[in-house]
């Protein structure tokens, strides 16, 4: 069946356009001329076509079915050159034949059913697997992508949409093969390689203070440096300990005997002689030594201190320098201090050779310095590694970090696809059982075709029209197979054609005729049998009011059998502009208002746009009572067979409503047989439930016979003291006389 329709972007549909939702076994469309009904119809007749690009139909369990359209076009199709494609129905067959066709049909519908059932299941299995990837999408956008992507949004570039993500997060469960980090290190990697590309760095000048660490280990610094012993001044210059004293005060002498100090004649050249003694060789070059290794020291360390200075500056400048800047500030802080303290140190030993001095040792302070340093070049070297091998790098951390979100997700993963897993081994198994039922059933439905082939014949539907034909009262021609095989034609009881001498009510009729035989059968003899759609498009827009009553009866046959579920034909979409049309044709009795195999709708056209409004299983054009006694008020003729069917409707509205009378009881208020047996069709069909018409109730009956109707009619509220409603609803004045 039909589930939904979309009709959208032709004739007076817009863009927006309108939905038929929810179609039912029957469904009945009412809108006025000019709305949009032929458009539905026409599509549903041909949605192949590419003016209908933008419409769409919804078919149950996907499931397409042949599609029977009765419109306009159906009729200028049919019967525009006057005669009739034979329509194939079962003709000789016997009884054993029909069954054993019949039976297996009920086979083959069985067959469909459980082919359906489990596309069903298959469809729900579907749907399971849709939600449970749907919900793990969502899950991992919110737990995994929006937690991490602030750090790692260069880790998930092509994966940005929650689908992509999804399925590289679950690609990546089943291929990563990484090395697991940890969260830290990650993120320290991912500064340096997605941020800004990297660049190398130079890395930092080792410290070379080995020669200061040797001039400050030198003994000569805790040497007492004094002149010789032997020397006659010795033993004063040491016991006065005036040894530095007298060193500078050479240099204050001058070429004659004077005193430097108190300018008398007493610097003798014996004096002189001593005092070189005393200071000799040795003494000498030990005072040499010390200020050379001062001075040496000085600029080394000098040297080493600008060095330094500098290397905090650039450091300092430069943001992605590896080198801990604040401790190394604090070293180098301290050892300009230690510096400048042993400077101090060694000037004093210079003026005073004779002291022993210890220097304070820079190694301590340089080693803590120097380590900085290769700690600083390491990093170096492993950024500029990285930036050697700047992809493979990269695609090593995007590795790392999938692998950590993969790990920190495994649970969910792993139930995710075993869910998952066992919902598509299901789903495959459906599919194998479908292909092996729809194989049977192809199987099946060859063999009910080539039986039918057999036994179908044109010549039942030329029987049936010809009597349906008579039995509503067209008796002046019949349908007639042509010269050609398979064709029918029109024919009078002259025997001349009558192709251009039918009215267009006759017309509309014998081809409505011929539509409701060709929906039992076919005009491909193996096709007979096949399951259809019906959609009929305004059967009645030129017939008259006796046509309108019949043509709603055997359409309300066909609605019987669908909702029976018997017969091929599985559902119906009727569209009418005629308002007691559709009052009649989804009349279903006087006590049942609702039925959950119909639904209604209504068409309308509002400014040059088409528009929809449901009304699901409520009728929204009801029987109407005051229609009814309308149409008996009627002075046009009228037939027997609307007349009758108006009156029953009017007896069966106002007396069940009642709830007090039965039929018997009616039918006894009559004097006479004749009036009780006109009673009594009056109100027969209420008895049996059927709203079919008897055979021997279609022949037009002349007016004496719709008169007597009338009065019967009558006198039914006459004799049971109603005539007070009769004549309200009949107009008439009581005080008329």
């Amino acid at each position: 069946m039909i589930e939904n329709i979309t009709i959208k972007d032709f004739a007076t549909y817009d863009n927006i356009g309108i939905q038929i939702l929810d179609l039912k076994k029957v469904n009945f469309i009412y809108g006025a001329n000019g709305c949009g009904k032929t458009t539905i119809s026409n599509y549903l007749y041909d949605n192949s076509d590419e003016k209908f690009f933008n419409c769409s139909l919804a078919w149950q369990s996907d499931i397409p079915l042949d599609t029977l359209v009765y419109n306009k076009e159906f009729r200028e199709r049919n019967f525009g050159k006057g005669k009739l494609i034979g329509v194939f129905t079962l003709g000789e067959a016997t009884a054993e034949q029909v069954k054993a066709i019949a039976d297996k049909t009920e086979e083959l519908k069985a067959l469909k059913a459980d082919g359906i059932k489990k596309r069903e299941t298959q469809t729900s299995q579907i749907q399971k697997k849709e939600t449970l990837e749907n919900d793990f999408k969502e899950k991992t956008w919110t737990k995994i992508y929006k937690k991490y992507e602030p750090t790692f949004k260069e880790a998930f570039t092509g994966t940005l949409q929650k689908e992509s993500f999804k399925n590289k997060f679950l690609q990546e469960f089943g291929t990563n093969t990484a090395t697991l980090e940890t969260l830290a290190n990650l993120k320290q990697k991912a500064k340096t390689i997605f941020g800004e590309v990297p660049e190398t760095i130079t890395t930092i000048n080792p410290l070379d203070f080995e020669r200061i660490i040797e001039i400050e280990n030198k003994k000569i610094w805790k040497k007492i440096i004094v002149g010789k012993a032997d020397v006659d001044i010795a033993k004063l210059i040491q016991k006065l300990n005036i040894n530095d004293w007298v060193n500078q005060g050479r240099d204050y002498l001058q070429e004659d005997e004077t005193c430097p100090f108190c300018q008398e004649k007493t610097i003798t050249l014996n004096f002189k002689n001593q005092l070189e003694s005393f200071f000799d060789e040795t003494y000498l070059s030990d005072i040499k030594s010390i200020k050379e290794l001062k001075q040496e020291y000085n600029s080394l360390t000098q040297n080493l201190i600008n060095e330094l200075n500098s290397l905090e500056t650039n450091q300092k400048d430069f943001k992605n320098s590896k080198l801990n800047i604040d401790r190394y500030s604090a070293f180098l802080k301290t050892f300009i201090s230690q510096i400048t303290a042993n400077s101090e140190l060694l000037s004093n030993k210079v003026k005073e050779p004779s002291r022993s001095i210890k220097l304070i040792s820079l190694k301590e302070q340089l080693d803590l310095i120097s380590e900085l340093v290769v700690n600083a070049n390491a990093e170096i070297k492993a950024h500029n590694d990285i930036v050697a091998n700047f992809n493979t790098e990269k695609n090593s951390l995007i590795k790392a970090i999938w692998k950590l979100l993969i790990e920190e997700y495994k649970t969910e993963i792993t139930q995710f696809n075993t869910v998952k897993n066992g919902l598509i081994v299901g789903i495959i198994t459906l599919k194998t059982q479908i292909d092996a039922k729809l194989i049977e059933f192809n199987l099946l439905d060859l063999e009910i075709k080539n039986l039918s082939k057999n036994f179908t014949s044109i010549q039942p539907t030329i029987n049936e029209i010809n009597r349906l034909l008579k039995s509503y009262g067209f008796l002046n021609f019949e349908i007639v197979p042509t010269s050609e095989e398979g064709f029918y034609q029109i024919q009078r009881e002259d025997g001349t054609i009558a192709e251009t001498t039918l009215s267009e009510g006759e017309i509309t009729f014998i081809t409505f005729l011929y539509y409701l035989q060709l929906a039992k059968g076919s005009i491909s003899e193996d096709s007979v049998n096949d399951e259809r759609i019906l959609v009929v498009d305004d059967p009645i827009s030129s017939l008259d009011s006796n046509i309108l009553f019949v043509v709603s009866t055997l359409i309300k046959e066909i609605i019987k059998e669908i909702k029976l579920g018997t017969g091929n034909i599985k559902q119906l979409i009727l569209l009418t502009h005629n308002v007691y049309f559709h009052k009649e044709v989804s009349f279903i009795d006087g006590r049942t208002k609702k039925c959950n195999k119909t639904n209604f709708w209504i068409l309308r056209k509002k400014d040059k746009a088409t528009t929809l409004q449901s009304f699901l299983m409520e009728n929204p054009i009801q029987s109407s009572y005051e229609l009814l006694w309308q149409e008996l008020k009627n002075e046009s003729p009228i037939s027997s067979l609307t007349i009758q069917n108006i009156m029953r409707r009017i007896i069966e509205n106002y007396f069940r409503l009642l709830g007090k009378y039965g039929d018997d009881y009616l039918i006894q208020k009559f004097a006479t047989k004749e009036e009780q047996e006109i009673c009594r069709s009056l109100i027969s069909w209420i008895n049996d439930g059927s709203h079919s018409i008897n055979d021997d109730l279609y022949i037009e009956l002349q007016d004496r016979t719709i008169e007597t109707y009338k009065k019967v009619f009558k006198d039914i509220f006459l004799l049971t003291n109603h005539e007070g409603h009769y004549n309200m609803m009949m107009n008439i004045n009581e005080n008329a006389e």
